[in-house]
């Protein structure tokens, strides 16, 4: 069954990129909030449309297809109109190149080993990494809007850091896995 719920929830995800864009091109205080607002319905999602396959035995090829291409779209369109915008820069930049290159060094070799018929899973720390991404990038969005006392700026950059390192360790774990079916 194509149009299952869990498939809907991921298929909103993607759709949600293009509103999470748009929605930097307002003017702040709005744009925060609306950015914030679409990226958080959407995490929700993210969580809502495994757990939903998984206890409803809804699992299919699409959802697993689906699913880390609409995390990547999201982060890598969010990652982008943050620095587009100023909100990650200068030497922050890097923690957020690092999160960019993992993803895409993972992404491929997802796809090298699911031609070798090698599944690789997701361990706790890369979802610890996720979350912590997740934490780090919603409060960059919501920096823009100025909460009073609400230090979005410092807690985002300083999760980007955290979640940069663990990128690192889950990506080298990914990695060194992965390279034993390569030789």
């Amino acid at each position: 069954m194509l149009f299952t719920l869990p498939n809907i929830l991921t298929l909103s995800r993607i759709f949600a990129v293009p509103l999470i864009v748009g929605a930097f091109y307002l003017d702040d205080p709005l744009a925060s909030f609306t950015a914030f607002t679409v990226f958080v319905v959407a995490g929700i999602t993210d969580f809502f449309d495994g757990y939903l396959a998984r206890a409803q035995g809804l699992t299919s090829k699409l959802g697993q297809f689906l699913d880390p291409i609409a995390d990547k779209l999201m982060v890598g369109a969010v990652i982008i109109m943050l620095v587009g915008i100023g909100r990650i820069s200068s030497i922050h930049v890097i923690a957020a190149v690092i999160i960019m290159c993992r993803e895409i060094l993972v992404s491929g070799l997802r796809e090298f080993l699911a031609e070798l018929k090698v599944s690789v899973p997701v361990t706790q720390m890369a979802k610890w990494k996720t979350t912590l991404q997740m934490i780090a990038l919603g409060a960059l969005i919501l920096a823009g809007a100025r909460v009073p006392n609400l230090p979005a700026l410092e807690i985002g950059l300083t999760s980007l850091w955290i979640a940069a390192a663990l990128t690192i360790v889950t990506g080298y774990d990914y990695l060194r896995a992965g390279l034993r079916h390569m030789t």
